[in-house]
């Protein structure tokens, strides 16, 4: 049964499209442009990532290290979070904090990644901040760290670790629903690549014995609208996209009242 704060997290209607780092066509990831950009669109939804760092702040970014996207050597978690917010990204973007997003965007729900333990902490603490309890999903691949921002914070939404949806995949393919159920007790989402395990994870019984366990199932990284539509036809719940221009531009197509 979700809480008052996770029913919140998934009132807007669905298919969700979940825009994956915002929308990164004109703008650096993961950057309060990216997902300025994406929300502009009518998605409601904004995947992304935390680190924290050195001074305990949960940083927006996917990477631990910052030569990709910021071109130097070192860790996010060596810089504090006023020198990272001063790295130029492009675009007249530096790292945000989690609570600047929150706060920059107080209408979207954000799926957060809690990349390392030392984030969970931090990102907790933005959270109880921007009072955003009602629009944030916790998650992480780690059960341990999913765990541990659970205990913190009960009454958010969240979506299966690694092991958690292993297990459920497991008891999905021998068709015990029951199990299930068991493995995904206090979840609300499966997000999920197109095959794991060497199964397609969107075949139907598969589809089926998720959401019948009462989770929403939202697959990952789906950049072709091809291949949008057809999970869409197959009903999964939403779509995590690096375009999120595309994915909204089918859904309208699909159904122009959104």
């Amino acid at each position: 049964m979700r809480s008052e704060s996770a029913e919140a997290y998934f009132s807007p209607a669905r298919p969700r499209v979940l825009a994956h780092r915002g929308l990164a066509v004109d703008a650096p990831e993961n950057t309060l442009l990216a997902f300025a950009h994406a929300l502009a669109l009518g998605v409601d939804h904004v995947e992304t990532d935390v680190h924290a760092s050195s001074d305990g702040v949960a940083i927006v970014s996917h990477d631990p290290e910052l030569d990709r996207v910021a071109g130097l050597a070192g860790r996010v978690s060596e810089l504090t979070a006023a020198q990272l917010q001063g790295i130029d990204l492009g675009e007249g973007q530096g790292f945000a904090t989690l609570a600047e997003a929150l706060e920059a965007f107080p209408d979207a729900r954000f799926n957060i990644d809690l990349k390392s333990m030392d984030a969970v902490a931090p990102a907790v603490d933005a959270v109880r901040q921007t009072r955003a309890h009602d629009r944030v999903l916790l998650t992480s691949f780690s059960e341990r760290r999913r765990a541990a921002a659970l205990r913190l914070l009960p009454d958010v939404a969240t979506s299966a670790s690694g092991p958690r949806f292993a297990a459920a995949l497991f008891a999905a393919r021998l068709g015990l629903v029951p199990l299930v159920r068991r493995a995904l007790e206090g979840i609300h989402a499966v997000q999920i690549p197109l095959r794991a395990a060497g199964l397609e994870t969107t075949a139907p019984p598969l589809l089926r014995a998720f959401q019948s366990a009462g989770v929403e199932v939202h697959v990952w990284t789906i950049n072709d609208p091809a291949v949008m539509a057809s999970l869409l036809d197959r009903g999964v719940d939403g779509i995590v996209t690096d375009r999120a221009d595309l994915a909204m531009a089918l859904i309208r197509e699909r159904d122009p009242d959104r």
